[in-house]
């Protein structure tokens, strides 16, 4: 019995190392491809990768945390949800989406101060670009898998 424990142990936690590892990897392209786009100088660097992460951070606690939970209550609850239940999801949705709003326009304030106006723009659309190469290489891998 142990040793099914164990083997289950070490299943599970090299799943999750594999998972972190997929995450510090996509993490690492997304920094080299904004990086490469946006021309960085080094002083620009400097200043931008601190306020770029810490903008990440914020709005992924929001997005996996907040939101993810506001979606599983709506998930399993819907059918049996009450009037009352549905009013305070939407509070709570509309209170995570005026968060994530007000992020992006502190960040855009704070990359004013860092970057020249048309770098911000680009790099707009570089974590566009990124998000669809990397939807595109997940379809495909997918597709491979089937």
């Amino acid at each position: 019995m142990k040793n099914i424990f164990l083997i289950l142990f070490l299943f599970t936690s090299l799943q999750i190392v594999a998972q972190k590892n997929d995450k510090d990897r996509i993490k690492a392209l997304k920094v080299a491809f904004i990086t490469e786009r946006l021309d960085l100088t080094p002083k620009e660097a400097q200043e931008f990768w601190p306020v770029y992460n810490a903008y990440e951070d914020n709005t992924n606690q929001i997005k996996h945390q907040e939101l993810r939970e506001i979606r599983s209550d709506i998930r399993t609850g819907y059918d049996s949800m009450s009037d009352e239940k549905a009013d305070e999801l939407i509070k709570k949705l509309n209170k995570a989406e005026i968060q994530l709003h007000k992020l992006r326009v502190d960040f855009s304030k704070d990359l004013s101060k860092i970057l020249p106006s048309k770098k911000i723009i680009l790099l707009k659309a570089s974590e566009e670009d990124f998000r669809r190469k990397m939807f595109d290489e997940f379809k495909k891998r997918r597709g491979e898998k089937r």
